[in-house]
């Protein structure tokens, strides 16, 4: 049985790496030349791309990790040093800025396998993420939650991708700055929580 305390710190922890409010502006500047048909495919062709890649992760990462002799542990040490410098860029907003130049530099006609769906939503980060979640609870059951719990997060992507004008409007720059900072926050203090769980499985913490 798969408790809720680990279902709301798999959807946090997803949500705020993935980050679908960031992500709105992007998608925006990326598709404002586009019409609203195609803006709506758009959005489903990165979004069902980042899903098959985030399944085939969450199924399949340990066991790429132990093919290579990487333990699970020292990937829960790294994947929190990760999200911890994804938080510190969310807080400091050099993770937006670098977002952007990377669309700017970018010329692309359909941008919904890249940028959108590589890496900005199935980033390092996320990848990290499913992998380290799924290495939390072992077996079908654990594969399953983690599985659901992404699509759900993803879905939230395709919802505010969808909803991307007017909800811009309506937070304005000072709201989407405000709330991508709180995330930030939430995001250090989880990526600190998986390093102490690494460092608990080689006995450095109790």
């Amino acid at each position: 049985m798969i408790d809720s305390a680990f279902l709301i710190t798999a959807f946090v922890s997803l949500f705020v790496v993935i980050d679908p409010i960031g992500l709105m502006p992007l998608f925006i500047a990326l598709t404002q030349d586009n019409t609203a048909h195609e803006r709506r495919t758009i959005a489903i062709r990165a979004c069902l791309t980042s899903v098959f890649l985030l399944v085939l992760f969450t199924a399949l990462g340990e066991a790429v990790l132990g093919f290579v002799g990487i333990s699970m542990a020292a990937f829960r040490v790294a994947g929190g040093v990760l999200l911890f410098l994804t938080a510190l860029d969310m807080l400091f907003e050099r993770r937006t800025k670098r977002r952007e130049d990377r669309t700017e530099e970018e010329d692309f006609p359909d941008p919904s396998i890249f940028p959108l769906a590589i890496p900005l939503i199935a980033g390092p980060g996320s990848i990290a993420t499913v992998i380290l979640l799924a290495g939390q609870k072992p077996g079908i059951e654990g594969l399953a939650a983690v599985i659901a719990i992404m699509f759900s997060v993803v879905a939230i992507v395709f919802g505010f991708f969808m909803l991307a004008g007017p909800i811009e409007r309506i937070l304005g720059k000072t709201g989407t700055v405000v709330v991508t900072r709180l995330l930030g926050m939430l995001l250090a203090a989880l990526s600190v929580q998986f390093i102490l769980d690494g460092l608990r499985d080689f006995g450095f913490a109790a």
